[in-house]
C-alpha cells in the first residue's frame, strides 16, 4: 500500500520587500546561566588585579630608579666600616697633630649620634675615599678605641662615585670647609700650596691653585688666602703654629715683608731663640715686628709723625672642670672666661665668693713665690 504525499502551498514573500539591516523593535535578552555569570565575574576580577599589579610594578620601578640615582649622588646614607675608609687621594687642610676640640665632638656623638654624615667616594678596589668629614672620622675612630662598642665600628656616610678629576673632589672638600668658622687662612693657604706642588693637578702656581680650590669664596677672601700662602712660604721652616695667626696680622706681615727684605731673617732669628714657645707666644712675637716699627711703611714711605700703638700681650688657656672645659683669655687688666653656663642665672653672692676666692688664690701664689 503506497503512501500519498501531501503537498502544502507556502507563500514566500518577495525578498525585495524585506528591510535589510533593520534591528527589531524589541529584543528579549538571553538569560545567562550561573556558570556564565561566575566566569564573567572572575574574568573581571582578574583584569582588575592585573591592572593593580601593573601599577604597583611601575611604581616600584620608578622608586628603584630614583633610589639608584640618589645613591649614586651620595644622598643615601649607609653605614660604612671604619677600616674600609682611606684618606690617600686628597691633601687635608687641617694641620696634623692633636685637636683640642675633638673631645667636644666625641661627647656630642656619644650623646646624640652623628648629626651630619661624612661623604665618601667609592674606589675600584672596594675601599672608600674620604672627601668630607675628617674630624668626624677621627672622632669615630677615637670612640671605637676608647669604648670598644660595636656602634662605632661603622660611620654614617653618603657614598658617591669617585670623580675622574681630583679637582672636583678638592672642591667638595673645600666648599664645606669655607663655611666653617674655625678654619684658618693659614690652613687654607697650606692646602693651596700642597695642591700646587702635586704634579698630578697640573697647577704649578699657588695663585692659580687658590682660584681653583676657592672658586666659591669672594675675591677679597681669595686675596687673603694668597697673602697667607706667601707668608707661610717665606716662613716655612720657622712657624710652628701658623693656624693661630689672625687674618689682619698675617696680611700686614706679608705687606711689611714686601717692603723689608730683612724682615724674614729677623723673624726667623726671634723664633729660633724660643724653640719651646706655644701658639700664643708665637703670635705675640709676630705682632712685635709690626708694633716695634722703625717708621718704614710697606710701600717704602716713612711716617715718623704717626707712631705705632703697641698691642697688649694676651694669654689664652683652657681649664678642665666638672662640667666641661672653660676657655680663658688673660691680658693686662682683663680676664675673660667662656663656659657653657648661664652666669646671669647664678646667684650674685655665689659669683662674688667665686671671684674673691680667685683673687685670694692669686695673692697666695704671689706670696709663696716671693717667699721662695
Amino acid at each position: 500500500m503506497s503512501r500519498k504525499r501531501r503537498m502544502f502551498d507556502i507563500d514566500v514573500p518577495d525578498m525585495d520587500g524585506i528591510p535589510v539591516g533593520k534591528a527589531p523593535d524589541h529584543v528579549v535578552p538571553g538569560r545567562r546561566g550561573p556558570m556564565a555569570s561566575a566566569i564573567s565575574e572572575n574574568a573581571e576580577s582578574l583584569r582588575e588585579r592585573q591592572a593593580a599589579e601593573d601599577s604597583i610594578r611601575a611604581e616600584n620601578d620608578r622608586l628603584a630608579t630614583e633610589y639608584v640615582e640618589l645613591k649614586r649622588a651620595g644622598m643615601i646614607v649607609d653605614r660604612v666600616p671604619l677600616d674600609d675608609i682611606v684618606t690617600d687621594r686628597l691633601v687635608r687642610d687641617r694641620k696634623a697633630g692633636p685637636d683640642e676640640d675633638l673631645a667636644e665632638l666625641k661627647d656630642s656623638i656619644r650623646d646624640i649620634g652623628l648629626s651630619n654624615p661624612v661623604r665618601l667616594e667609592r674606589r675600584a678596589d672596594g675601599k672608600f675615599e674620604l672627601v668630607q668629614g675628617m674630624r668626624r672620622l677621627l672622632a669615630y675612630r677615637a670612640l671605637r678605641e676608647e669604648t670598644g662598642a660595636a656602634l662605632f665600628d661603622a660611620i654614617p656616610a653618603g657614598i658617591g662615585a669617585q670623580e675622574a678629576q681630583a679637582q672636583v673632589s678638592y672642591r667638595r672638600m673645600v666648599d664645606e670647609n669655607l663655611i666653617r668658622k674655625d678654619i684658618s687662612f693659614a690652613e687654607m693657604a697650606i692646602l693651596a700650596r700642597r695642591y700646587a706642588e702635586d704634579p698630578a693637578n697640573d697647577c704649578p702656581e699657588v695663585s692659580e691653585a687658590v682660584a681653583v680650590l676657592y672658586k666659591s669664596a669672594s675675591y677679597t677672601k681669595r686675596s687673603y688666602i694668597r697673602a697667607f700662602a706667601e707668608l707661610v712660604t717665606r716662613l716655612d721652616k720657622v712657624l710652628q703654629f701658623p693656624e693661630q695667626i689672625p687674618r689682619n696680622l698675617g696680611v700686614d706681615l706679608k705687606r711689611r715683608m714686601d717692603g723689608d727684605d730683612g724682615l724674614v731673617a729677623r723673624i726667623a732669628t726671634a723664633m729660633r731663640a724660643e724653640p719651646g714657645r706655644d701658639g700664643a707666644r708665637e703670635v705675640e712675637i709676630l705682632r712685635g715686628f709690626l708694633t716695634a716699627s722703625d717708621g718704614t711703611l710697606p710701600a717704602g714711605k716713612t711716617d715718623a709723625a704717626k707712631p705705632v700703638k703697641a698691642r697688649q700681650a694676651k694669654t689664652t688657656f683652657q681649664v678642665p672642670v666638672d662640667t666641661g672645659v672653660a676657655k680663658c683669655s688673660a691680658s693686662a687688666g682683663r680676664l675673660e672666661m667662656r663656659h657653657d653656663v648661664d652666669f646671669s642665672s647664678v646667684d650674685r653672692r655665689s659669683l662674688e665668693r667665686a671671684v674673691a676666692a680667685f683673687f685670694a688664690a692669686l695673692e697666695a701664689d704671689a706670696g709663696s713665690d716671693s717667699s721662695e
